[in-house]
């Protein structure tokens, strides 16, 4: 007899939080495509046309770019296990709850760490960055570009030269801006690269798109002790990657079919308007969050388009609204992390969840729970905020 299960929930879940994002039907479709074995040779195809596109979008030529059989978070364990070693000097930048997490990583791998923090909501300074890497001459500088804990995107201003200068690798998290902001490796230039596949682009979690340009690469091939992960080793990774095809893992078949469906996607609506999509709702959101007479924590210069942190007013309870969202309206937000727990929810408009109908539904939908929490506010103001903003 087949066990009893809970059931998946109907109607679908909008997911506004922080990622995943909701996936298309172009994407669905992808992934309950019949399987193949993960050395088939029309996988093989498929592998290629998607580091092909993976290329396009991170804008670069890097041999080594390859979608990670991981979440975001196996992505940043790649790029640090490969090319940090016991001892070596790390700069990284902290403005958040995953600035922080490649910090303790190189820790983790022995490096010695120096942190360049800001407040959380703000940005990193480029110019404090830019000194510590003269002051500690490092390995390797990290950084978040787009820091999901608060909303900030992370300028890079003169930091990829001061790393070239100082002989430092750098690497940036590119988790919630790839496909939504653009994100260019050789233009930079930046040296490792990471994201995530559930958030702009729309599929479920599991792989993290990654490029490693050359110097990367060199730094890999000149270390002193072994990578200390198989798994992630990227000298072997590149076989399986590469001409040879020489057998590491049994890659997540169904998920590479499904990128590559959300790759194509992305290239069909067109990187510039997608951008600009992502760009005019959150404009949109801002102004209907902001009629409802909610705070933004993160300035304007420095908002991501495709999260907004919206602070909680006084007197209301943060997760008592994310529930009744859920409960009443079947929709997802995401809460503080950090010191920003109970202070801030997280609404994310990414990829496919970034619709016009749905910035319209949400903003309808969380007026309701926040007159229900007894907080004076007017739903159809902060519709008749947001719907100029929307017409396209």
């Amino acid at each position: 007899m087949k066990p009893a299960l809970t059931p998946l929930p109907d109607p679908p879940r909008l997911l506004l939080g922080p990622g995943p994002s909701t996936m298309p039907p172009e994407i669905a479709a992808a992934l309950s495509s019949p399987l193949v074995g993960h050395l088939d040779p029309l996988f093989l195809k498929i592998m290629d046309e998607t580091q092909s596109l993976l290329r396009d979008l991170f804008r670069t030529s890097n041999r080594l770019t390859i979608p990670m059989s991981a979440t975001g978070s196996g992505g940043m364990e790649t790029c640090l296990v490969n090319l940090v070693e016991q001892g070596d000097r790390v700069v990284v930048g902290a403005c958040g709850a995953f600035g922080a997490r490649i910090a303790e990583g190189a820790r983790r791998l022995g490096a010695e760490v120096f942190v360049v923090d800001a407040p959380w909501g703000t940005p990193v300074d480029p110019a404090r960055f830019i000194a510590e890497i003269g002051a500690r001459r490092p390995a390797l500088a990290a950084l978040v570009h787009a820091e999901t804990s608060t909303g900030v995107l992370q300028p890079l201003d003169g930091i990829p030269e001061a790393a070239r200068r100082a002989d430092a690798l750098l690497m940036v998290d590119c988790v919630t801006s790839l496909g939504g902001v653009p994100v260019d490796a050789d233009g930079w230039p930046a040296d490792a690269l990471f994201s995530g596949s559930q958030k702009c682009l729309s599929c479920p979690p599991g792989l993290s798109p990654a490029t490693f340009g050359e110097r990367a690469l060199a730094k890999i091939r000149a270390r002193k002790t072994p990578v200390t992960s198989w798994y992630f080793d990227l000298s072997m990774l590149e076989k399986y990657w590469g001409t040879d095809r020489v057998y590491h893992h049994t890659a997540p078949i169904s998920m590479v079919v499904a990128l590559r469906e959300g790759l194509a996607l992305a290239f069909e609506e067109g990187l510039e308007a997608r951008f600009a999509r992502h760009a005019r709702h959150r404009d949109a959101l801002v102004a209907g969050v902001s009629a409802l007479g909610l705070g933004l924590l993160v300035a304007p210069e420095h908002r991501l388009p495709m999260l907004t942190s919206v602070r909680v007013p006084d007197g209301v309870d943060d997760g008592a609204v994310r529930r009744r969202l859920l409960a009443a309206h079947a929709i997802e937000i995401g809460g503080g992390l950090g010191p920003l727990a109970g202070k801030v929810w997280r609404i994310g408009l990414m990829g496919h969840s970034s619709r016009p109908e749905n910035v319209l539904r949400a903003l309808s939908a969380l007026g309701e729970c926040l007159q229900e929490a007894g907080f004076r506010c007017d739903p159809r103001e902060a519709a008749a905020a947001a719907e100029p903003l929307l017409r396209h």
